[in-house]
This record gives structure tokens, sequence and C-alpha cells, in this order.
């Protein structure tokens, strides 16, 4: 649910990259930080373990334009990979706007993949939130890896209800605007409608 600030005429959404352990959901924020926020010295919040694994969340601010006046700014928000922190990533989900699901491609983590968006799909219900509503993009990471599933097999696996899908390499930034980009624009969409 997004947050408005009627005085400072300005939009809060909340954007989440959910996802299994290790399947790049830091690694895209990073970029996206890397490319925008660090250049102009803003900052990125981490909480991660010493071995760099998310422990609570990622968080990073971003301005994305306007809607009727109101300038945007998106929180984008990461949630530990491991199911032990399921109550993390239920609290992290409190007030989202949009998701975008990490999907690890390497054939080996395909249990992984499907535990987290079974996961997603469970916690999303008992924070009263609709999945099939939900602005949500699926993007498949890691496509540079020679155990990388194919593509359609990935898609045929893990779309749930005709989502958009990406395909990435979220360290060298490929695909990681795109899905975004995309997920914004459906929750702008959202706004408009409201």
């Amino acid at each position: 649910m997004s947050f408005i600030n009627y005085a400072a005429r300005e939009i809060n959404c909340k954007i989440v990259y959910y996802g299994a352990g290790l399947g790049g959901k830091t690694t895209n924020l990073q970029w996206i930080f890397d490319q925008t926020l660090a250049k102009t010295g803003g900052k990125m919040i981490s909480l991660a373990t010493e071995t760099d694994r998310t422990l609570f969340f990622d968080f990073l601010p971003l301005d994305l334009g306007t809607v009727r006046g109101f300038k945007t700014r998106f929180h984008l928000y990461t949630v530990p990979g491991q199911v032990f922190y399921d109550a993390s990533r239920k609290l992290i989900l409190r007030g989202v706007d949009g998701v975008v699901f990490v999907a690890d491609s390497q054939e080996e983590r395909m249990d992984a993949n499907l535990e987290a968006i079974e996961n997603l799909q469970e916690n999303m219900r008992e924070r009263g939130y609709d999945f099939l509503k939900m602005p949500y993009v699926l993007q498949l990471n890691k496509r540079d890896l020679p155990s990388a599933v194919p593509v359609e097999e990935l898609k045929k696996s893990l779309i749930r209800k005709n989502e958009c899908t990406f395909e990435a390499v979220a360290f060298k930034g490929i695909g990681v605007f795109e899905t975004l980009r995309e997920c914004g624009r459906q929750v702008l969409a959202e706004l408009k409608k409201g």
C-alpha cells in the first residue's frame, strides 16, 4: 500500500525483491545503487552477515518520475533468502506495492526457487494480499552459468500468472534495470487506477 505525503507532494512505493538464498536479490539492488545513488552520494542500507548473506534486508530509495504532480519514490527491499528468516520475510512484505521474484537459473537451485515462490505466495496470503492482483515480475538470473536451465523450462516451472519475465546476469547489470522498470511501471499503473 503506497504512502502519500501530501505536504511533500510525494508518493512512496515499496518493491520487494524475493527469492531463494544467493539467487541475486542483493546483487540487483547493489547494481541499481552503483549506477544511480552511489554517484550522487546516496546510501544503501544493508544488514548482512560476515559472509555477505542478507540477514534482515537491503533497502534502497529511488526516485522514478511523477504521478498527477506527485513525485514517486520507490523503496527497494530484499528479503533474506534463508527459510529460517521467514518472520523477517513476512515483516518486509508489509505495505508492499510490487514484487520482483529473482530466480536462480542453475539446475541445482530449482527446488530452492520453487520453495521460495511457494513461500512468497503463502506469506502474501497471510498478509491479506491477492498474489494474482499484485504487480509482479519474474527475473531469471545467472543466465551466464553453464548449469543454467533453458529459459522455456524455467518459465514452465516458475510462471504463476503469465507475468513478465526477464533474463538477467545481475552482477553485470544485464536485465536489472529492465526488471525494475517493468515492476515500477506496473506499480504506477495501479496507482493511476486509484
